[in-house]
């Protein structure tokens, strides 16, 4: 037979599996908010009614004894000793009962003598007075009046058992300021056991009548408000959805200013995010596809014209060949460049540099190679020290070499390039400024992004590919700082770097 172990472990792990939605776990912990809500009131409500109960039980029993007292001490006064009420028990019945009507086997079991206060197994009705007693019910009736002693003011019983007054509370009974005498009163329950169960019995069925009303209520409730709560939720999965489907237009409604709210603003803002990047990926294959389709199209024009003997392989017809690979072979290397400097692409050497050394250093090495160009290179730094920041010398010597380049490839002949460093309480600047030509407006916020350029032409007298200032952008942003372009003081363009400083 096959063994069926497998398919029980499968079932078992698909079981736990299971996971309930956050649906119903929110109307599940909402109801369950509820049934622990109306359990705890309706314990406190008991709880608080037992003890008013026995409260006002007490006080009652409190009035009563001082009612039958003051009965008693009347009728001491009456007579001026308790001989003749300890000669009539009828009389002393009457006092204990305010004439109360009793059934006549009752008022006929307290008329025999006998002990006072009788036991309880003496007032059992006739019908079960035939049953055998047992050891240990011989104990005082539990009705209050039934379970007084009376005592004169020497502590002689007039109605009462010697045995039982260790177990009894006494009340004094004062005439004139005198004590004449005191009642004990035996303990026993303020409310006989039968009321108190049917008492209990009736408040246990309401309360249960109103927790299943409330707990009914409570799930009428939760039901909607769990589908409520858990609508946005579902909205942002839907998006959440779209957009791992490629749907980057898909946006999640903002309808609340809570957590969920600021989860919806921040998918929305994750969906720009993708979107914008879509888009820049095509602008990036293409632009890469155009770069490479002029010097790959002018290769193939003259290795066609040299098979079909239109040109000869001289030295001319070379060079251009020899040009128009290097071209690649540069794009190649600042695309190369581009991806290595990504923040996280490569391992950044972080050490303290001194930026006013390495900015002078670096104008010292370019500047016969700016005036070869008919520029004016200079350096200059404003304040005085420290100008030390955590960084890679390597990568910022790359930063600004990128920056240069540019100067020298769109500076006019004759015009001055300035490097300047500042600093603020906190940020190191790096201002490089050349000279015309300049560029408009709508062209600075775009000097960054990747294969732009900002002449109307796509040829470079340099041959760049573009590349340059998005490099230059990647290795600012490795180091925590901010690179911007405006117009400069001198005519061109001005290239403003901020890097965060060391204190020292």
């Amino acid at each position: 037979m096959p063994d069926k172990r497998p398919n029980e472990r499968t079932n078992k792990r698909r079981a736990r599996s299971i996971r309930l939605s956050i649906r119903a776990k929110l109307f599940l912990t909402l109801l369950l908010t509820a049934v622990l809500a109306v359990v705890g009131t309706q314990a406190f409500v008991h709880w608080s009614f037992l003890r008013g109960l026995k409260e006002l039980a007490e006080i009652r029993e409190q009035e009563q004894i001082a009612r039958i007292g003051e009965r008693l001490i009347a009728r001491y006064e009456r007579d001026g000793t308790w001989q003749r009420l300890k000669q009539d028990r009828q009389r002393w019945l009457r006092l204990l009962l305010e004439d109360a009507r009793l059934p006549p086997w009752l008022q006929r079991a307290l008329a025999e003598p006998g002990e006072w206060p009788p036991d309880q197994r003496t007032l059992r009705r006739p019908s079960t007075a035939h049953q055998p007693r047992r050891a240990g019910m011989a104990q005082p009736p539990r009705a209050l009046p039934l379970r007084l002693m009376l005592l004169d003011a020497d502590g002689d019983p007039i109605y009462a058992r010697t045995e039982l007054l260790d177990q009894a509370r006494e009340y004094p009974l004062e005439l004139d300021g005198q004590r004449i005498g005191r009642l004990a009163l035996l303990p026993g329950p303020s409310v006989s056991d039968a009321a108190q169960r049917r008492f209990r019995e009736r408040q246990g069925e309401q309360r249960g009548v109103i927790a299943l009303g409330m707990l009914l209520l409570a799930a009428l409730v939760a039901l909607p408000a769990a589908a409520l709560l858990t609508r946005p939720v579902t909205a942002l999965q839907r998006t959440a959805r779209r957009l791992a489907d490629g749907d980057y237009q898909a946006r999640a409604p903002r309808g609340t200013r809570d957590e969920l709210g600021r989860l919806a603003q921040d998918l929305n803002a994750l969906a720009n995010t993708l979107d914008r990047n879509q888009q820049a990926r095509r602008r990036w294959v293409a632009d890469i596809a155009h770069e490479l389709r002029t010097p790959l199209g002018l290769l193939r024009a003259n290795i066609e014209a040299l098979q079909d003997g239109v040109r000869h392989a001289d030295a001319q017809t070379l060079a251009h060949l020899l040009d128009d690979v290097m071209r690649l072979g540069r794009l190649v290397d600042d695309l190369n460049e581009l991806s290595r400097t990504e923040p996280g692409a490569l391992a950044y050497h972080l050490r303290p540099v001194d930026l006013d050394r390495l900015l002078a250093d670096l104008t010292e090495s370019d500047r016969e190679r700016f005036a070869r160009s008919g520029l004016d290179l200079s350096y200059a730094s404003r304040h005085c020290g420290p100008w030390l920041l955590q960084a890679d010398p390597d990568r910022l010597a790359q930063l600004v070499r990128n920056l240069l380049n540019n100067s020298l490839a769109y500076t006019d002949a004759g015009q001055p390039v300035e490097i300047r460093l500042s600093r603020t309480r906190d940020q190191l600047l790096i201002d490089v400024d050349d000279g015309p030509p300049g560029l408009p407006d709508q062209a600075l916020p775009l000097l960054f992004e990747r294969l732009y350029r900002g002449e109307a032409s796509r040829n470079r007298r340099s041959g760049g590919a573009g590349l340059g200032l998005a490099i230059a952008r990647n290795i600012v942003d490795a180091h925590g700082g901010r690179i911007s372009a405006e117009h400069s003081r001198l005519g061109g363009l001005g290239i403003r770097i901020e890097l965060p400083g060391i204190h020292t």
